[in-house]
């Protein structure tokens, strides 16, 4: 064997697993097509945050009266600027885990890894190269992507998924937010700040459907004060993208209306990365769209785990990383216990920041 655990992917669940198993003593290998910290580290979690700690400081400046401090001159926003801070955020906390690996003797393997057997995996490089790696056991922690809903294809320049929106050229000056969940929410919050004329569409009755429904209606009177445009109990039925401006057909309660804009975010929530990984071949059971595990993280193959997004639970960086530790903890042979997902700390950084954990009151009743 090659390995003790291959790890297929390096986001906070891969390897956050990857050096838990390390620091276990068992020899580790990680494989990742992209970017080393996945996409939490380089298109989520991390650069979307570093994006509203630039929207926040501007808050302040543009309120600095209110603190006592004077600022002479114009302030405004430097989306350029913005955008590569962000980046460069990003870059350093992903050369922060290399550093790890480095540090934990874990081997990066660079290709995209599907399983060839209960203990090999395939890896393919970027030149369409391929490589046999064994393991006695292996962790599928492949993440998810941004989910693209029929009548909102993305294509990257008018109608864009989370990606595009953290690195687009320019400020658009309008964008219609589809989905306000913690990732439209927070985009909704960000573009808003800086002066983007935002409209917000959400299909559930309140945005940001997961919290409290007092929290979300405070927080669409936050975004509503902010001149945030918010509609609910609606849904986006066509976009027109053959213009200048894409004209979106949204279904509201009132009835149809076509709003203008010139982007289109679609934050519609994420899909699990499951195809071509080799899953089918082997007999992995899959339900529901997510590969079934026991409380231990163990698939129908007893020697392939997985971990994060592709299984049930809340899809959440810290929740991934939570599982990685108890799956490697018991492939070493200790005693972990089982995550308990009823304690489980969720966060929206929006304006105002959102925190909670446990049951709603809807869902204590």
């Amino acid at each position: 064997m090659d390995f003790d655990l291959i790890v297929i992917g390096s986001g906070p669940g891969g390897y956050v697993a990857a050096i838990r198993a390390s620091q276990l003593g068992l020899k580790v290998g990680v494989v990742e097509k992209e970017n080393i910290g996945g996409v939490c580290l380089n298109w989520g979690c991390i650069p979307t945050k570093s994006l509203l700690k630039s929207a926040q400081a501007l808050e302040y400046a543009q309120h600095a009266e209110s603190y006592g401090v004077t600022i002479s001159g114009e302030v405004k926003a430097n989306f350029e600027g913005m955008v590569k801070r962000s980046r460069d955020v990003a870059d350093g906390m992903s050369k922060g885990v290399q550093f790890l690996f480095k540090k934990n003797k874990i081997e990066i393997v660079n290709g995209f890894g599907k399983l060839k057997s209960a203990t090999e995996v395939e890896v393919i490089d970027a030149d369409g190269k391929s490589k046999i790696v064994s393991a006695k056991n292996i962790i599928l922690a492949t993440g998810a992507r941004s989910r693209e809903l029929p009548n909102l294809k993305q294509d990257g320049k008018k109608i864009i998924g989370y990606r595009q929106a953290m690195t687009l050229e320019k400020q658009p000056a309008s964008m219609i937010v589809v989905g306000s969940g913690a990732i439209g929410s927070e985009f909704a919050n960000f573009y808003n700040t800086i002066g983007t004329k935002v409209t917000l569409v959400e299909f559930m009755p309140d945005v940001v459907p997961v919290e409290d429904v007092e929290v979300s209606k405070a927080l669409a009177r936050s975004f509503k004060k902010s001149k945030m445009k918010v509609l609910l109990k609606s849904s986006v039925e066509k976009v027109d993208t053959s213009g200048d401006l894409c004209k979106v057909t949204i279904k509201t309660p009132k009835g149809e209306e076509i709003h203008e804009a010139e982007v289109v975010l679609s934050a519609v929530g994420i899909a699990p990365n499951l195809e071509g990984i080799g899953l089918e071949e082997l007999g992995v059971v899959v339900e529901n769209g997510k590969v079934k595990v026991d409380d231990f993280y163990q698939t129908s193959v007893p020697s392939v785990h997985a971990i994060g997004d592709i299984v049930g639970g809340p899809a959440l960086a810290h929740v991934a990383s939570a599982e990685g530790i108890v799956c490697v903890e018991k492939i070493a042979g200790k005693n972990p216990s089982p995550v308990d997902y009823k304690n489980i700390p969720g966060c929206t950084y929006t304006n105002p920041e959102i925190s909670s954990v446990g049951l709603t009151e809807a869902k204590a009743k």
